[in-house]
């Protein structure tokens, strides 16, 4: 038995898929031309926009019943592929009602500055107004904003466009999460702990400066070993210097169409495992006790204890290891979510048997 297992940071809700583009990856093309030429995010907002709301809550649907059939109790969902006010507005209500409908608590994320959007090419410095003034309020007074979020990378969003949304989200009281060091580090890890940002999330490119104030400031490292491997990086992030610095470590699985379509957290587990050089037990606290910190709800969930909400897993394994060790694998054979045990039905009144003339 464990604490409902937490994946912290997914892209759950969009249109389409990116296969075209794991080819091309395959074939030599690098994630960041795709995405100068074009393609990567752009493609799929441009899916996205054209979807309904039945569409995109089918789809995603399935994405969060196959994470929740591996013990998976809370889910957070980023929007980010509309990148305009009325799609990321349906992406959002489409998590709310994942969250409604299914046995699974999901957080609500407004990713406003994921990518350009080419109707905004001429005016970035208006398209970062847009999201961090009416967009922001809008969607937040909906009561669809649990968090906000950027993409703070050389491909996206700079550090003085990701403060703006920030501090936006501060006066509104939202708390928040940064792409940080995916692909470079331009000091995005510093910014969201100045920021007092939740979490700082994949961090392949970290600077021993950027461990430092990570620790300070009590920020998430929230790792993402799928999109590292998808990718194919050679540059893992600085586990040891994290470790040493004394930042709590998260792992996720950043299910999304185009660097990571992943919805096993067991194969993320295993992945920080074989290809970070976590521990089995840091593993599985990354997607228990510091997945609720990272998403702000620790006095919550992520631990079994006394007064916290009764989200529980149920496995056949002989050792907690083994979460970490099967690679298709999932030896999850229950689930308690908010204290209900979930598929269940009430026993019927047991009726006594008619009674025959002998």
């Amino acid at each position: 038995m464990t604490p409902g297992l937490i994946d912290c940071h997914t892209h759950l809700v969009y249109g389409g898929n990116r296969v075209e583009e794991f080819e091309k990856r395959l074939c030599g093309v690098s994630y960041e031309d795709i995405a100068r030429t074009g393609g990567g995010i752009q493609s799929t907002v441009q899916a996205t926009r054209a979807a309904t709301h039945e569409e995109l809550h089918t789809s995603a649907a399935i994405r969060a019943k196959r994470l929740m059939a591996e013990g998976v109790t809370t889910i957070e969902v980023k929007s980010g592929y509309g990148l305009e006010l009325r799609a990321e507005r349906r992406l959002l209500e489409v998590a709310r009602d994942l969250g409604t409908e299914l046995p699974v608590s999901i957080k609500k994320t407004f990713l406003g500055l994921h990518a350009l959007p080419r109707e905004f090419a001429a005016d970035r410095q208006d398209f970062v107004n847009q999201v961090s003034g009416p967009w922001l309020e809008t969607l937040a007074a909906a009561g669809l904003v649990d968090a906000v979020d950027a993409f703070c990378e050389n491909i996206a969003f700079s550090l003085a466009e990701t403060e703006i949304l920030l501090q936006a989200a501060k006066q509104l009281g939202l708390p928040a999460h940064v792409h940080a060091g995916q692909l470079s580090d331009m000091g995005a890890a510093e910014l969201a702990a100045k920021c007092g940002a939740l979490s700082a999330d994949h961090l392949e490119y970290l600077s021993a400066a950027g461990c430092r104030s990570l620790a300070a400031a009590g920020t998430v490292a929230v790792l993402l070993p799928t999109a590292y491997f998808t990718l194919r990086q050679t540059t893992p992030p600085p586990v040891a210097r994290l470790r040493e610095a004394g930042v709590a470590l998260a792992i996720a699985t950043d299910c999304n169409p185009g660097s990571s379509p992943c919805t096993s957290i067991l194969l993320a587990l295993n992945m920080a495992c074989t290809l970070f050089g976590l521990t089995p037990e840091e593993a599985l606290s990354g997607a228990t006790r510091q997945a609720a910190r990272a998403l702000g709800r620790l006095d919550d969930i992520g631990t079994l204890e006394v007064g916290k909400r009764a989200d529980i897993a149920l496995w056949r394994i002989e050792r907690p290891a083994e979460l970490c060790y099967g690679m298709g694998a999932n030896p999850c054979v229950g689930v308690v979510h908010r204290g209900k045990l979930r598929g269940s039905q009430p026993t019927p009144p047991r009726t006594p048997p008619a009674h025959s003339p002998r």
